[in-house]
Parts: C-alpha cells; structure tokens; sequence
C-alpha cells in the first residue's frame, strides 16, 4: 500500500485514525510502498495487519 493512503484510511470499526507501524518498505520516486507492519486504530486498538502490501481492513472476528 502507498504510504499516502494514511490520509484516507480510517478504522472500520469506529472511523477512527489509524496509526501505520511498517516493518518492510520500498521507497520509490513518488511515494513510500508499505509491504508489511501493521495499521492500529487510535481509538479502539484494534490491529489490522499489511500483508504483500495489503491492508487487511476486516474486523478481527471475520478473519479467517
């Protein structure tokens, strides 16, 4: 995910901010590309994990 997208995305559950916490990137001309870490929401704490590059934004009860 571009790192950018942090100003659109929110916490599905509250609509609350989310904090980016990456553990892998690739910078490129444009923008920052997240490949792993986390997205926590500042409210709820909930914690969404980036995978590949993909935010996944499911509450946690309907992961797999």
């Amino acid at each position: 995910m571009k790192e950018s997208l942090m100003d659109i995305l929110a916490c599905p559950l509250d609509k609350e901010p989310l904090d980016l916490s990456a553990t892998d990137t690739e910078s490129n001309d444009d923008d920052t590309e997240v490949l792993a870490g986390e997205l926590t929401c500042t409210e709820c704490g909930t914690v969404y994990p980036i995978e590949d590059g993909i935010p996944n934004l499911l509450p946690p009860d309907m992961r797999e």
